[in-house]
């Protein structure tokens, strides 16, 4: 049961080092060891994340309060620097857990993508980062009636709201072809999509290749539009998508940039998921019914 956050803090640790552990060998690197350990750096930023302390100053400024937890924390610079040398490690735990979660082996799931925009848009022309150089670029985002400069993250996730795979794409790169790639990835899934993945001729590649069913919403225009009863089973089953789309637009400000390089962005995007994926794994080793609830995590009253 977790009473407090440093119950929070010592279960996320836990699990981080119970994993890294494991995979030791990939961790091992010449000279000294690092008085903040592996475990630890990687269980700040994860925790930092669940509460919201998505901009590096304030995350180390944070934990100065729980040294009791963490007595030795990095510098803003070897913080940054050690994470993003830690990214791939971070989301090798993310899919250790999966593989560990009994709702990862959820058949049906759901496909969708979030903004994420790296520079403002006025500010574009005087940028100095490697945003152009990695694929950034100019595109709409129909939800929001605007246009931003960056990436999407595409999101496969479950009916329950675990997120299984995810892909950073050029943000004019349509939902249909880079959710076409991610779901190559994956097999005998029955997947639901809204009207940027109507696509028959990739729906039958899905179903050929893959063993996959891709389903959509028609469009009006469209001829033998769904019964009202499966429009209303895939208006329902988006719900899943929104609820966590606002977990990590909201508690973990997934939308929001605050890297000056585009591997920096990429560090924090994993520790991100890796986070929301881990307090899910939490919730399932306490018995919480109502795993998606990860906010009462970090935030324990």
């Amino acid at each position: 049961m977790i009473h407090d956050f440093d119950d929070f803090c010592l279960y996320m640790f836990v699990v981080v080092d119970d994993i890294c552990q494991e995979i030791e060998p990939l961790l091992r690197r010449p000279g000294p060891e690092p008085k903040c350990s592996d475990s630890e750096l990687i269980t700040m930023a994860l925790v930092g994340e669940c509460r919201g302390w998505d901009m590096e100053t304030d995350m180390l400024s944070h934990w100065q309060e729980h040294r009791d937890l963490f007595p030795h924390i990095p510098s803003q610079s070897r913080f940054n620097r050690r994470r993003r040398n830690l990214m791939e490690i971070i989301n090798l735990i993310r899919r250790i857990v999966l593989k560990q979660l009994d709702l990862a082996q959820e058949r049906l799931c759901v496909i969708d993508s979030l903004p994420v925009p790296v520079v403002k848009f006025h500010l574009v022309p005087s940028s100095t980062g490697d945003w152009k150089a990695h694929g950034a670029e100019f595109g709409k985002v129909s939800s929001k009636k605007e246009t931003i400069f960056g990436y999407k993250l595409h999101l496969l996730t479950t009916i329950g709201g675990l997120v299984l795979d995810f892909e950073l794409a050029p943000a004019n790169a349509t939902d249909l072809n880079v959710g076409y790639e991610l779901l190559q990835n994956h097999a005998g899934l029955k997947i639901f999509g809204d009207k940027g993945y109507i696509s028959a001729d990739k729906q039958k590649l899905l179903w050929e290749q893959r063993e996959s069913r891709l389903y959509t919403l028609k469009r009006s225009n469209q001829k033998k539009p769904l019964s009202a009863q499966a429009s209303r089973l895939i208006n329902s089953v988006r719900q899943i998508i929104e609820t966590v789309n606002s977990q990590l637009a909201g508690q973990f400000n997934i939308e929001t940039n605050h890297a000056h390089t585009f591997w920096g962005l990429c560090s924090r995007l994993v520790t991100k998921l890796t986070a929301h994926t881990l307090s899910i794994y939490i919730n399932r080793l306490l018995g919480n019914h109502d795993f998606l609830q990860i906010k009462a995590l970090a935030f324990p009253n």
